[in-house]
């Protein structure tokens, strides 16, 4: 029988993952290329040889998706695998539209025949969109792991944007791991916080090796704790799902791939900002929990912030500075700074709009929708001197910088500036504490 040609429709993350679990070293399949989406400047590269495997002695080339219809009538391309996260399904359904009427079948790969079976017990923390606060979630998780007397290591959803060879398997144990590695803003933002709390996290490429590599942690490992990215499902068989839902976007946990699968299979769902959402955004979550997963546990939860200094921002015009990916495919409009402004008396939020250069004036482009605030973002060091210029050419008094990290330790802001922190409080019972001593007693720990 011929080989089937394959496309990999991705972002840098899913699709590596879907390559080595089901096409790596599969004689059926001859993936012929990556197409790349929502993250900037990944295409026109390669998937490594030493990744991909025997059967692809010259690697993978990664395509931009606006090549895709070229691409299956280049190569005779006879399935297209689509492996990105956090869109709507209007947009799935359309790509598959482009693909079918280019002569490809369009597929899904699910859980089945891409999750990961651990020797540990494994906790997922995921999501039905990107920015729900599944970092501050999983944080939380670990606390009452670590108080219960057990060792958690964390691994975090791939973010691969630079060396991936380099990036085959990473460990970050301390803040000075971050540079070596050569992290991104975007990757610092998911990092960072595990490590200056004193957490081992794992992140990379090839999953089944980074899995094995947790597993035998120098430090210990008795519990793996998968933190979600976007709103993905686990790449790893959990034990125990923690969904976590945005009542600030009601109704996209069901209208969102893949954060309805996530809903569904969740074992305890996380109502998260309940403390900044609307009690009409709260019940529409409510109603959708009842309809897909009546029998999950609801948790409620709240993210209060707090901030270094009110008084930079008390009467000042302020720029607000949010996690980069939360506003642009996760379209929020409304993020911890903007709460932190309202909270403690910004007299006036300055648009960055006007005052955008380079990369991110192009991101301002491509997501239209963004409004006032500024995304940290940060992919390359380009990107990176682009935010910095856009930060101190802005016509404000003072900074709110609402992204998980220290922004001031890798871009020099010459404005009075201010940082927002916030952590997962939960309202009442039941609580994640409880659903964790449920899970510690039925897997011994």
């Amino acid at each position: 029988m011929a080989k089937k040609n394959v496309v990999i429709i991705g972002a840098a993350g899913r699709d590596f993952h879907n390559f080595n679990t089901y096409f790596r070293g599969n004689e059926a399949y001859n993936v012929v290329a990556f197409t790349a989406a929502q993250i900037p400047d990944i295409d026109g590269r390669k998937y490594p040889k030493e990744l991909a495997g025997e059967l692809y002695p010259q690697g993978i080339p990664i395509y931009a998706e606006a090549d895709l219809v070229k691409l299956i009538k280049e190569h005779n391309v006879d399935d297209c695998v689509f492996s990105y996260s956090d869109v709507p399904y209007n947009r799935v359904m359309n790509v598959s539209s482009v693909v079918n009427a280019a002569g490809a079948n369009f597929m899904l790969l699910g859980p089945g025949d891409t999750m990961v079976k651990s020797t540990k017990p494994v906790v997922a923390v995921v999501a039905t969109r990107t920015g729900c606060g599944k970092s501050q979630t999983s944080r939380k998780v670990i606390e009452y792991l670590m108080a219960k007397g057990l060792k958690v290591v964390a691994i975090r959803h791939p973010m691969p944007y630079g060396d991936l060879n380099a990036q085959k398997v990473q460990r970050f144990a301390k803040v000075s791991d971050l540079e070596m590695h050569k992290c991104t803003v975007e990757e610092m933002e998911e990092y960072e916080p595990h490590v200056v709390r004193g957490n081992v996290i794992y992140a990379g490429v090839d999953y089944e090796a980074i899995v094995r590599a947790a597993e035998k942690d120098p430090d210990g490992c008795d519990v793996i704790l998968w933190d979600g990215g976007n709103n993905d499902f686990p790449f790893y068989k959990p034990d125990l799902t923690i969904t976590v839902a945005d009542p600030h976007r009601p109704g996209h946990e069901l209208t969102y791939y893949p954060g309805e699968v996530n809903m569904r299979i969740a074992d305890a769902i996380v109502i998260n900002k309940m403390d900044s959402a609307s009690p009409e955004g709260i019940q529409v979550v409510r109603e959708s929990i009842a309809k897909v997963n009546p029998t999950a546990i609801v948790i409620d939860g709240a993210s209060p912030i707090k901030v270094d200094n009110p008084e930079i921002i008390r009467g000042k015009r302020v720029l607000v500075v949010e996690d980069g990916p939360t506003l642009t495919h996760g379209e929020m409009k409304l993020g911890a700074g903007i709460i932190a402004a309202q909270k403690f008396g910004a007299a006036e939020l300055v648009d960055a709009r006007p005052f955008a250069v380079g990369k991110l004036a192009e991101t301002y482009r491509i997501y239209p929708n963004i409004g006032t605030l500024l995304p940290a973002m940060g992919y390359s060091p380009e990107q990176l001197k682009d935010l910095e210029t856009t930060i101190n050419n802005s016509d404000c008094d003072s900074v709110i910088i609402g992204t998980p990290i220290d922004l001031n330790r890798i871009v020099n802001i010459k404005k009075p500036n201010t940082r927002v922190y916030y952590d997962l409080q939960e309202i009442g019972l039941p609580n994640l504490d409880g659903v964790l001593t449920d899970f510690c007693k039925k897997h011994n720990l």
